[in-house]
């Protein structure tokens, strides 16, 4: 399994972020969730109202992340949390709700310095969208990767623009494109966000995709099959044309996974391939699993079929 071979030596049959973190930063490193009151411009009236047609946002914010606690206060509560559970472990703050760069850059050093200053932190992960990466943020992030770990998540959703104007997203793919590379530039990493499932999109569409992401300059991604939630515009469209949409099974969706990551570069890191959310918020489909049986899933499937990230990427 020579393309298997990932850089720093592990045995896995993708490239994981775990091990990513551990040759990097020499042992266990967690993300601690937070909400620093930012908008989105999809949702202000700068690029649209309501925002995306899936996004519910309490689907995937811990229950210490709230916009009346400040940035320093989450990040303590989100520590305190973790450190019962594993000892020795170093944080990375990870600004998730809505879009992390979408704000003057006087008040997103005074966020991010917040979040820095707390003991164990060692690092920043900025969710944003494409289109809100402007010339001095990237100035600001470069100045701050050069003192601490920068990781900057970008959603991406799909690469085809039919789906982005369908689910309501205000940007197109070429924003994305050029987010990456110009972040690339000044030596940033970044982590696309793809949402497998999208209405319209077909097995083919997912394919291609991993050759278009493959030949950008992307190190990280985040697979997440589409998910119904409760309180979002999908779902309404949803109950009323269920038939519209063809939801993924479990074991379909591992199959997906496997031919997706089959031709994926095998220098690109993994960071999830599931999207959970509470329970009560999940209209379809509801699964009932945590992420490491999801993962164990995966890694039991890839070792069947005898294959390997990469297998089939073309170079």
């Amino acid at each position: 399994m020579g393309e298997q071979m990932f850089s720093w030596g592990h045995q896995k049959r993708y490239n994981d972020l775990s091990s990513y973190f551990r040759s990097r930063f020499g042992g266990r490193i967690q993300k601690i969730s937070v909400d620093a009151g930012f908008t989105c411009p999809n949702r202000d009236g700068t690029k649209g109202r309501g925002g995306c047609s899936y996004c519910n946002n309490r689907s995937f914010s811990p229950s210490y992340c709230g916009i009346e606690g400040n940035v320093w206060a989450q990040v303590t509560e989100g520590i305190q949390f973790f450190a019962r559970k594993y000892h020795a472990m170093r944080y990375l703050a990870f600004f998730q709700s809505y879009t992390n760069t979408y704000a003057p850059v006087d008040i997103l050093r005074k966020r991010f310095t917040e979040a820095l200053m707390v003991e164990g932190v060692i690092g920043l992960v900025i969710a944003t969208r494409p289109d809100c990466i402007q010339e001095e943020v990237l100035d600001y992030l470069s100045e701050l990767n050069s003192s601490c770990f920068v990781l900057l998540e970008l959603g991406i959703e799909s690469h085809r623009d039919e789906t982005l104007e369908s689910v309501n997203r205000g940007h197109t793919f070429a924003d994305s494109e050029k987010a990456i590379r110009i972040a690339s530039e000044r030596g940033l990493m970044t982590c696309a966000h793809l949402i497998l499932g999208l209405p319209g999109e077909t097995r083919d569409d997912w394919m291609d995709q991993t050759a278009i992401i493959s030949r950008l300059p992307v190190n990280i991604i985040k697979l997440h099959q589409l998910q119904i939630h409760r309180d979002t515009k999908m779902e309404a469209v949803y109950r009323k044309n269920p038939g519209d949409f063809n939801l993924f099974s479990m074991d379909n969706y591992i199959e997906i996974l496997i031919d997706y990551i089959e031709r994926l570069r095998p220098s690109i890191i993994i960071d999830r391939f599931v999207s959970q959310a509470p329970p009560e918020l999940i209209i379809a489909p509801a699964w009932d699993i945590k992420n490491f049986e999801f993962v164990a899933k995966v890694e039991k499937r890839l070792a069947e079929r005898g294959t390997w990230q990469g297998r089939l990427w073309s170079g």
